[in-house]
């Protein structure tokens, strides 16, 4: 099974001048961990929920924008990679979220949850 069967449409992201607060309630609402952040289409970033518990920890305030805690330039793998390198990878470098890119466009946003439940079923 490769991640691009995965991948469920253009993830859900945000401006980078989103605040946290405004980040936190987008992610809560969609029950997600993760957002792509963009500039005028592009990917640049992505803010996920550990992003988030270090703005806790360090009481930063609210209004603070994604873009001062979010990951720039995230490595990213193309649709055709198999789930089982994209495990190791991500097991390897320590992500959580890893962007799934056809050519230069984002089509998908997957969690380590993704993926376990990717291996297990393919297990059975």
């Amino acid at each position: 099974m490769q991640v691009g069967e995965l991948s469920a449409g253009t993830p859900a992201g945000c401006d980078p001048a989103t605040t946290l607060a405004e980040a936190a309630a987008v992610m809560d609402e969609l029950d997600i961990g993760s957002l792509a952040v963009y500039r005028n289409g592009d990917l640049i970033g992505i803010f996920t929920e550990r992003d988030l518990t270090r703005a806790v920890a360090r009481e930063l305030p609210l209004d603070t924008p994604v873009s001062d805690l979010m990951t720039p330039d995230p490595d990213t793998v193309d649709v055709d990679v198999d789930v089982v390198d994209a495990s190791a990878w991500l097991l390897a470098v320590g992500y959580r979220h890893l962007p799934i890119t056809e050519g230069d466009r984002l089509v998908g946003l997957i969690s380590m949850k993704d993926l376990l439940d990717a291996l297990t079923r393919k297990a059975l």
